[in-house]
């Protein structure tokens, strides 16, 4: 039984909404998962720290990494110690900070990531196959009316 299936007729439309959108979204991961690993044998959180270094060239610190993936800096160790060790990533040292270090991508991480992210753009495309262009448009245009209107929901709580 997926989330969507606790929302029952008398639920406001707007939570049988939210309930499908984390339904979809779930069953998308899921197929994105299964995928990285059968094709890559590789994990999405690695699939995302890869992606976070290669679109910066120079390397991040490992608190920037940590930020960006909104996950904790041990797990953002331990994922770039077994992308070091496989020569996928490699960690420089930063000039004038003996405690800090950049992680970037490899020659190797960066051809084996393009791969990744162009096999990646393929199983989002067919995740939304059912739409055609203008629903897609429609629809990414209707989340972005919502994600506009919690970000200054939030803006003001703060």
């Amino acid at each position: 039984m997926d989330i969507e299936a606790r929302a029952h007729s008398e639920h406001p439309e707007a939570l049988r909404l939210w309930l499908r959108l984390l339904t979809c979204t779930q069953l998308v991961e899921k197929q994105v998962r299964t995928h990285l690993r059968e094709r890559f044998e590789t994990t999405l959180p690695r699939f995302d720290l890869m992606a976070q270094l290669e679109r910066t060239p120079a390397g991040l610190k490992m608190n920037e990494l940590s930020r960006r993936m909104m996950v904790t800096g041990g797990n953002v160790t331990g994922i770039t110690d077994q992308l070091v060790s496989e020569g996928l990533v490699e960690r420089i040292d930063v000039e004038g900070d003996r405690r800090a270090c950049r992680v970037r991508l490899t020659a190797r991480g960066r051809r084996q990531f393009q791969e990744m992210a162009r096999q990646h753009e393929g199983w989002i495309v067919e995740a939304f196959g059912a739409l055609t262009e203008k629903e897609i448009a429609t629809l990414h245009k209707l989340l972005g009316k919502v994600k506009e209107h919690a970000t200054a929901r939030q803006e003001t709580a703060a």
